[in-house]
């Protein structure tokens, strides 16, 4: 191997970013009839979990049908994360197309997503006051909040409720027709995005109800498990997922630009989750999520192989972190807050969290 292409030792310098992204250029290829595979076959299988909620006539059945729609329409949201980064397919138009459907079924407006999430998460990755997904707060923040709002940051950050702080504090507060204080940039696709995820909405649940009543079902069950459910369980997903890839005890924050920029915050502020039984497959590859924080233009069919490559290159560089419920429980117990003078996850007490594995 050519020793510019040998790992770089954990006590030397970082390469610059440019570099890095050097090493993935051979993975950043994109294909379109993938792409499509890909949209269509994950389609079929959310049609068929919905299908389910209303052929099936046992209640559990109607549940499980319920929650398989909620995690492929995750599955879906991923390919629209992936079209809205531009790195589904070689085609811009078509990605922005292509994106606006994978995201129907979260009803996830798309430029609301990209300016959120492009622009804001991935320009300025856990850098306080900017970055607002699972932003911590500090000891003193937490101590001058109401008591309401102490109990609810107890309750988002409880390891119980990662899908009502997305859905509340994501998805109702900045996604769906977000007001001035938290969008204030007023662009008509804005609106019209919204406008598209609404009628959408509206066209799903008018379909379950006009199923429900045609096989002389309860309309209320229907909703509920054909609607409702798979609703719920995305915000779940999505809120597990977007935690587990920012709280660690060894992710940084930081809440000084220049510190923040200094520290390349592509590498320090993610985690590569693993999993067993090829569950990361399953998820289209998101928990290989340093490589896409260092190189939003890899496709989610390549992101495991880059992931590698930079694990191979950086060796101790990269938190990567077996799953567990231990290990999650346990995170959630201690990163309640941030100190950033200590550069330190704390809980609400101010004891700093272990960095010794669970």
């Amino acid at each position: 191997m050519p020793a510019s292409l040998a790992p770089i030792p954990a006590d030397q310098p970082l390469p610059h970013r440019k570099t890095l992204r050097a090493w993935l250029i051979p993975l950043s290829s994109r294909t379109t009839l993938w792409a499509l595979l890909l949209l269509v076959f994950d389609y079929a299988l959310l049609l068929a979990a919905l299908a389910g909620t209303v052929l099936v006539d046992a209640v559990w059945g109607k549940l499980l049908c319920g929650l398989a729609a909620g995690f492929v329409t995750g599955r879906l949201f991923i390919i629209g994360h992936d079209a809205c980064h531009q790195s589904l397919t070689p085609h811009r138009r078509l990605n922005k197309w292509l994106g606006r459907i994978a995201f129907l079924p979260s009803l996830t407006p798309y430029s609301l997503w990209d300016v959120g999430h492009n622009v804001v998460h991935h320009g300025y990755t856990n850098l306080k006051g900017v970055d607002f997904v699972w932003a911590p707060l500090t000891q003193t923040e937490y101590q001058a909040l109401t008591p309401f709002q102490r109990l609810r940051d107890r309750v988002y950050r409880s390891g119980w409720a990662p899908g009502l702080y997305y859905m509340i504090e994501i998805w109702w507060n900045r996604m769906f027709f977000p007001n001035r204080a938290h969008m204030p940039t007023r662009r008509p696709i804005f609106i019209k995005d919204c406008l598209l995820v609404s009628a959408f909405a509206v066209l799903w649940a008018g379909v379950m109800v006009a199923a429900a009543l045609a096989t002389a079902q309860p309309v209320a069950a229907v909703l509920l498990s054909g609607f409702v459910l798979p609703f719920l369980f995305w915000n779940a997903m999505i809120g597990f997922v977007v935690y587990v890839h920012h709280t660690h005890v060894k992710v940084s924050w930081h809440d000084d630009k220049a510190a923040w920029s200094q520290a390349q915050p592509f590498v320090s502020t993610t985690v590569h989750l693993t999993f067993p039984l090829g569950i990361g497959a399953v998820l289209h590859h998101i928990m290989e999520h340093t490589a896409h924080h260092v190189d939003m233009s890899i496709p989610l069919y390549r992101l495991k192989q880059a992931q590698s490559k930079l694990e191979h290159m950086l060796p101790e560089r990269i938190v990567v972190q077996p799953f567990s419920w231990r290990w999650y429980f346990e995170t959630a117990r201690q990163c309640k807050l941030y100190d950033y003078s200590r550069r330190c996850w704390t809980d609400y007490a101010g004891r700093a969290a272990s960095t010794q594995p669970v």
